[in-house]
């Protein structure tokens, strides 16, 4: 009988470990996001040429977080990081008027690969503090959110440097993928 109990209690305590892929266009944040969530500071950051990858625990899941530069010719490097990705944060830059279309392209190119399929999307719409930041609502439509059909997402309002609306996030995307066998 401590058999089956130890064995029961091992199954419910333990942390659940999940692969995610956070990217985004450069200068969106993702570095700031990754040290604020796994060191709870803001660190001096440079563009990341290459890649970041931390561990972050949250609630009862283990995030392997691979945080992969954003610059142009980085981009196309992006696929190699999708294998057994079961959770994708895309980091916006809600301020960036300028390079959301771009965003909105490289998010829904990578939504589109055979690999990303059944991957959880959480949208950080960082920079929230910004004075012409947008809001959730127009980043959901200027991004084709609402196109993504048979897909769990979400856009969560954030700003890194504050750690405001990042655990929100993270307890969207946890209750997600607690939900997958």
């Amino acid at each position: 009988m401590g058999i089956f109990f130890s064995n029961l209690f091992s199954r419910l305590l333990k942390k659940k470990e999940m692969r995610l892929l956070m990217v985004g266009l450069d200068a969106a944040g993702k570095t700031t996001v990754l040290y604020k969530l796994k060191l709870g500071e803001v660190v001096t950051t440079i563009p990341t040429i290459g890649f970041n990858v931390e561990t972050v625990e949250y609630k009862n899941i283990s995030f392997t977080v691979w945080d992969v530069g954003g610059q142009n010719l980085i981009r196309g490097l992006w696929r190699h990081y999708y294998q057994n990705t079961k959770g994708l944060i895309f980091v916006v830059d809600s301020s960036d008027h300028d390079r959301i279309e771009t965003a909105a392209e490289e998010l829904n190119a990578m939504l589109a690969e055979d690999e990303m399929r059944d991957v959880v999307l959480l949208v950080l719409a960082n920079k929230q503090d910004l004075p012409k930041a947008m809001p959730a609502h127009e980043l959901t439509d200027r991004l084709g959110l609402h196109a993504q059909r048979g897909r769990q997402w979400f856009v969560q309002p954030t700003c890194a440097v504050q750690g405001s609306g990042l655990y929100e996030g993270l307890d969207w995307l946890s209750n997600e993928l607690s939900k997958q066998p």
